[in-house]
């Protein structure tokens, strides 16, 4: 676990919470994402998993089976990959996002379905329902950076320029890059 993910706020079973977490009746409420903590990090560049400061420069996320598969078919082919629709999704560390890859049971297995839905449903949310399966890739990716929007009901980003692609069907295959990542960071 990321030294700054072990300072997070945990949940009554001692699980840490990632910082753009809604909280309801001191409950977390995971797999749902608080606008104005998703906006803050936006706007402070601030990781959404751990709530520290990223540095300039490149910024990494878990993506879904769709998003994976594009974006490999992309870099197979030697084409530049831009996700041009935007996602609620914000960015965070390398370390943060291939630790969530691992925890989160939605991330983590190709076979898992979501336990919660994302409340009002939209154009970005309506495949966000409970028992939606994750599908059969998901992957860490690195861009070189993001840019975001905050309107008055979300908080938009878009990615750009892939400089890392880490797909997996079960995210234990980080296990190892994770080690890496935290080592280099001691």
């Amino acid at each position: 676990m990321p030294p700054t993910v072990q300072d997070r706020p945990r949940d009554a079973r001692g699980y840490p919470v990632p910082a753009i977490t809604p909280w309801v009746e001191e409950q977390p409420q995971f797999a749902l994402t608080d606008y104005g903590r998703s906006a803050a990090c936006a706007r402070e560049r601030l990781c959404s998993v751990c709530g520290r400061l990223m540095a300039r420069g490149s910024v990494w996320r878990v993506v879904g089976a769709a998003e994976c598969a594009a974006i490999g078919e992309a870099l197979a082919a030697g084409r530049p990959y831009r996700n041009l629709a935007p996602t609620l999704e914000g960015p965070g560390h390398r370390a943060c996002m291939l630790y969530a890859s691992m925890v989160c049971p939605y991330l983590a297995r190709p076979n898992a379905r979501r336990g919660t839905s994302a409340g009002r449903p939209d154009e970005l949310t309506a495949h966000v329902v409970r028992g939606a399966v994750r599908g059969t890739m998901g992957a860490v990716v690195g861009f070189a950076d993001y840019e975001f929007a905050v309107t008055a009901t979300q908080v938009l980003f878009r990615f750009v320029d892939v400089v890392e692609f880490l797909p997996h069907d079960t995210a234990d295959a980080h296990a190892e890059e994770l080690r890496a990542e935290l080592a280099q960071d001691r």
